[in-house]
């Protein structure tokens, strides 16, 4: 993580279920963390920035550690086994552990076995026995068998933080009391896709560690993951599947996060299977990227796999699937065997350099202009369209407005005509052009000529030679 230097790390350890999240949201005041009442949910490592008493401090929320049960075989228990491993890492970053209990369930033999691993870490720990609430006071006396600080909380209403956070802020140095300054967060990159494409995988490559927990099972990412990566910001997100396979309210949650941080992104990195090829899914994936006005780079994944007429097959179709946006960059990558990945972070600078749309007027009335010679807009109707100037309205995603009159009259063909012509004359890579129009309001529409006195005159003249010619 890379302000665990500079700030002194807090981790989150404990069970499933027992308010790890809503105490990381708390003490983040964010909601950054996916929060549910189901046990499991968060497996991977989630950073954030805090300030218990008055020291800030970088803070880790991490997957409940479960312990092991003769049962609990094939995927579950690779998954039990990752999340242990985050959890190791975690700690050893951290100065201080926050062993998260629950009250209502009492001491258990896992909370037991937990606070045995701290004390062998060499971490500090202080015990926070969340969900106090509705509880009897003497009910953390229990807990005090850890031979450890013990402080009643509940995260969910706020209550005891103030004592936690000053217990917290007594153990970590004092020397980092001082704030440093936390550095602009980058380029923000969200990688997209459908469950198991290999997202995490990706990510742990362009680390270079084992930062995401990954196996071999659709939906192991539940949460959208910042993660600072020199000049970009990583958001490793949550599969997205057809609305009619997802089953769980938990599925329905992860899935907003994706928007959200597609929300958030100025790039985002569509990872398929290149086995597959791009399914209809992967499509709507990348629509959700497009209405959100993120940049778009394509990895096809997995290219590892497949042999040489495979992968011919293969780009013959993504290129085909593709055909209505070949702006979209390309790139064929093995994220398990770290083949084709270092390009990708250039080409998504690329990308953002392209989305800030650095472009003045006068280039963009040339770019209009030529475009009308080659190609006039249509008809409307008898009368034609006269498009008359434009200039930026935005970027990330780049979008112009085009003033001229019966503008409404536009086919939507024609607007992506013009957009494609804005980006290949200014050479834009994996990015959208947004193209609005906006009719000129007519300066006499609300005036009425004046007659002169001799039309006065006239037209007195024509009403009574026309009411005599009635009799």
């Amino acid at each position: 993580m890379a302000n665990a230097a500079e700030r002194p790390a807090v981790v989150l350890v404990g069970r499933p279920n027992v308010g790890k999240s809503t105490l990381f949201n708390r003490f983040c005041g964010t909601r950054n963390a996916l929060v549910a009442d189901s046990p499991g949910l968060t497996r991977d490592r989630h950073y954030g920035h805090a300030t218990l008493g008055d020291t800030p401090v970088t803070l880790i929320d991490t997957g409940g550690l479960a312990t092991a049960r003769p049962a609990q075989q094939g995927a579950a228990e690779m998954v039990s086994v990752a999340v242990a491993a985050q959890v190791g890492t975690a700690l050893d970053e951290a100065r201080l552990a926050l062993l998260v209990v629950d009250a209502r369930d009492g001491l258990t033999a896992a909370d037991e076995a937990i606070a045995a691993r701290l004390r062998r870490s060499g971490t500090a720990v202080i015990v926070a026995v969340n969900k106090m609430d509705g509880m009897r006071p003497d009910a953390v006396f229990e807990f005090a068998a850890l031979g450890l600080d013990c402080l009643p909380v509940s995260a969910a209403h706020g209550r005891g933080m103030t004592a936690l956070a000053r217990a917290a802020a007594a153990v970590l140095p004092a020397a980092a009391a001082e704030a440093p300054t936390l550095p602009p967060p980058g380029i923000k990159v969200a990688v997209v896709g459908r469950p198991n494409v290999g997202k995490s995988t990706l990510v742990n490559s362009l680390l270079g560690e084992q930062r995401q927990v990954v196996v071999d099972q659709p939906g192991t990412t539940r949460d959208a993951i910042d993660i600072p990566f020199g000049d970009f910001l990583l958001i490793d997100t949550a599969g997205v599947r057809r609305k009619g396979r997802v089953a769980q309210a938990v599925e329905t949650f992860s899935i907003v996060k994706t928007l959200d941080a597609l929300d958030r992104a100025q790039v985002a990195v569509l990872v398929t299977d290149g086995r597959e090829g791009i399914v209809d899914q992967d499509l709507h994936v990348l629509r959700y990227a497009i209405e959100a006005g993120a940049g778009i780079l394509l990895a096809v994944n997995k290219w590892d796999s497949l042999d040489a007429a495979a992968r011919r097959r293969a780009r013959a179709s993504v290129e085909r699937r593709l055909s209505f946006a070949p702006w979209i960059p390309l790139h064929y990558v093995s994220a398990l065997q770290h083949k084709g990945v270092a390009p990708l972070m250039a080409a998504a600078k690329s990308i953002h350099r392209s989305g800030e749309f650095n472009v003045t007027t006068a280039a963009l009335n040339r770019i209009l202009a030529d475009a009308i010679r080659d190609h006039p807009p249509p008809l409307a109707g008898s009368r034609p369209v006269k498009l008359r100037y434009a200039h930026k309205a935005g970027a990330h995603p780049p979008a112009v407005v085009i003033h001229g009159n019966q503008t409404d009259a536009v086919p939507a063909s024609y607007l992506r005509y013009l957009a494609n012509r804005v980006r290949d004359a200014l050479k834009l890579v994996g990015v959208t052009v947004v193209i609005r129009t906006q009719t000129s309001a007519n300066p006499f529409a609300e005036r009425r000529n004046a007659l002169s006195r001799r039309q006065v005159k006239r037209r007195q003249r024509l009403i009574r030679h026309r009411r005599r010619r009635g009799r």
